[in-house]
């Protein structure tokens, strides 16, 4: 696997950040066997479930969830 360095990634994560991130993925996994994407795809989502969330991130997800619950209320 290469080594690349991880882009840096903008507070608000913008369209930019996300081309970064593709371009990353792609030179990172250069030359490697669709067994190895999975592999590394699997690991980097088991990162990712075990880690925990932010309350911050937990708040604004309820918040928005409460704000599409009441749209739907005065949409019907």
């Amino acid at each position: 696997m290469n080594n690349i360095p991880k882009p840096e990634i903008s507070p608000n994560f913008t369209i930019e950040d996300i081309h970064k991130i593709r371009e990353w993925n792609y030179e990172r996994r250069k030359g490697m066997t669709p067994a190895e994407i999975i592999e590394d795809t699997r690991k980097g989502a088991e990162r990712f479930l075990n880690s925990p969330v932010d309350p911050a991130i937990q708040a604004e997800v309820k918040r928005r969830l409460e704000a599409i619950r009441k749209a739907k209320q005065t949409a019907i």
